[in-house]
């Protein structure tokens, strides 16, 4: 063979295990990068009966166009969240190490949709219908609470005792059974009447007051449009969370998104929720993910601000 032919040779091996080599050191990077976003997904995590809930879980008022701030935010919120995109947004919790859904009792078909296309969530869901428990069990729920604005619409009237009912009825459906509230004061009378209940589900704000009580707080009422959120709420609720020894799930951290305008603001409610509440307590959080990756902001706060 001549010298021509055999460097041509050479050059011929020389590329093709550069090449070789090449795409095993971008397999070997990417196996790296792989492990490392692993390991990274991982979040914090509760006890919650048999199941393992990370302490950061999705809510839904966003995917169900219910912002809490007005008629327009709203609309853009329910054009932005098609089924395909509560999906996808559901996906990317899941990829940062958010393992439960907490919704409407009516979102449990959306959530069979996504155990059949792999998904691994959990499901929790709110209600007060008992036509639906059945129908939510067998969507793979693991959990209802009895949904918050009846609850404080019935300790209100002075009719507390009546959701114990459908409590009771939740339990009979092999389910963990949960009371949502706005109010502190539910927790305790719940607690204090003892009742068959394995977790709450607890508004750091007491959002819905009455004119006359905002005027009594307040001493005047403001501009009947949208919702009052007073800054001393978040500490009652707080303090009867840490009371009772069963997991508290609490919610609206962000002041149903009036905190989310600046990056400090979102911070310091992640810290000064996961601060006071219990090691068993979890946190859920809606998420709005047209503008940024909210679920991996949201997941960097939960690991930051709360102990594995």
């Amino acid at each position: 063979m001549s010298a021509r032919n055999r460097n041509q040779c050479s050059r011929r091996e020389f590329l093709k295990n550069s090449g070789i080599l090449a795409v095993a050191a971008i397999a070997a990077e990417q196996a790296t990068t792989a492990s490392a976003a692993a390991t990274r997904a991982k979040l914090p995590q509760i006890k919650f009966g048999k199941y393992s809930l990370s302490r950061l879980i999705c809510g839904t008022n966003p995917f169900n166009g219910g912002s809490h701030l007005s008629v327009f935010v709203n609309h853009a919120m329910k054009e932005y969240y098609t089924e395909e995109q509560i999906l996808k947004t559901l996906g990317r919790c899941q990829q940062v190490g958010i393992n439960c859904w907490q919704a409407g009792g009516g979102n449990y078909k959306l959530y069979q949709r996504l155990i059949e296309q792999g998904g691994e969530m959990h499901y929790l869901s709110l209600g007060k219908d008992p036509g639906e428990i059945a129908e939510l069990a067998k969507a793979g729920t693991i959990g209802i609470a009895h949904h918050g604005e009846h609850t404080d619409r019935m300790f209100k009237a002075g009719r507390l005792d009546e959701i114990n009912d459908y409590l009771k009825r939740v339990r009979d459906a092999g389910l963990m059974v949960g009371v949502s509230t706005h109010m502190p004061a539910v927790i305790e009378q719940v607690e204090s009447k003892g009742w068959d209940v394995d977790f709450y589900m607890g508004c750091v704000y007491e959002r819905h007051r009455s004119t006359a009580e905002l005027e009594k707080l307040l001493g005047q009422a403001p501009i009947p449009v949208g919702e009052v959120y007073l800054p001393n709420d978040p500490p009652r609720m707080f303090k009867v969370m840490r009371q009772t020894k069963r997991p508290c799930l609490a919610f609206k951290i962000l002041a149903a998104g009036r905190l989310s305008e600046r990056k400090e603001w979102v911070e310091k409610a992640f810290r000064e929720t996961f601060q006071p509440i219990k090691p068993n307590d979890a946190v859920i959080v809606g998420i709005y993910d047209r503008y940024s990756d909210q679920p991996a902001e949201n997941a960097g706060y939960t690991r930051r601000f709360c102990s594995v």
